[in-house]
């Protein structure tokens, strides 16, 4: 067996020399400098400033995965309030709108119909002044009978007056009623005369005196008309009523 053996080999950059082993490598004894190294350090606790030679814990997958669903679920669940109350903001909102819409129909429908009747008004007030002459036309050819050409020709034109007003009236929506032979209504009807028959039944119109006029479902002017009443009983007794009698 060889005795174990040591050399001094200068060093080509310093100069200085140093031992080397025959039995142990460089690698070698740095692979046991670093093990005693590692042996050596020790861990220092955060929160108490002691040192412990045992590395601190560290959270699992499962920790971290547990910690990531909390989060979401708490994201989701501030989503969700978020969500429900924009909701009651939005039924609130459409309320109002129908609301505000349902007014609106009604005060322009109000407006319309207060429109119609006020025009109604105006022109059932200006047809009404001019009924009269209407009136007058009407006398006139129930009453004037010509009896030579020039008054003939003289009552044709003025019934051609009279009859291109009553056109112009007609258009307008105005017509004249026709109350003979219906029974009496106060609502269209002005009773002017009475007259007892058998002729006709109780509260018939059986003459139109002067006509009425419409102006669609408006009255502009009742008709005066005579009425028919049930005839008075007769006073007088017949002679064997008399001789019956004590």
């Amino acid at each position: 067996m060889m005795p174990h053996s040591t050399a001094n080999t200068p060093d080509e950059l310093t100069g200085q020399s140093y031992s080397t082993s025959e039995s142990e490598s460089p690698s070698d004894q740095m692979d046991a400098d670093v093990k005693a190294a590692m042996e050596s350090i020790s861990y220092t606790d955060v929160g108490t400033g002691e040192a412990t030679t045992e590395p601190p814990s560290e959270k699992t997958f499962g920790q971290e995965l547990e910690s990531t669903d909390d989060s979401l679920q708490a994201e989701v669940t501030a989503l969700t309030e978020a969500n429900t109350a924009l909701k009651a903001q939005l039924e609130d909102v459409s309320g109002q709108y129908r609301r505000l819409a349902a007014d609106f129909e009604n005060f322009r429908k109000r407006t319309q119909k207060e429109k119609e009747e006020l025009e109604v008004n105006i022109k059932g007030s200006t047809l009404k002044a001019l009924l009269p002459v209407v009136d007058n036309f009407d006398r006139a050819r129930s009453q004037i009978k010509p009896q030579t050409d020039a008054e003939m020709n003289i009552h044709k034109s003025y019934q051609g007056v009279y009859k291109l007003m009553v056109d112009c009236l007609k258009q307008l929506g105005v017509s004249v009623m026709r109350p003979e032979g219906q029974p009496f209504d106060p609502n269209l009807h002005e009773a002017v005369m009475r007259e007892p028959t058998d002729a006709y039944p109780e509260g018939t119109v059986i003459e139109d005196l002067m006509h009425g006029y419409q102006l669609g479902e408006k009255v502009l002017r009742h008709a005066m008309v005579k009425v028919a009443t049930a005839p008075e009983p007769d006073s007088t007794e017949s002679p064997a009523e008399a001789e019956e009698t004590p």
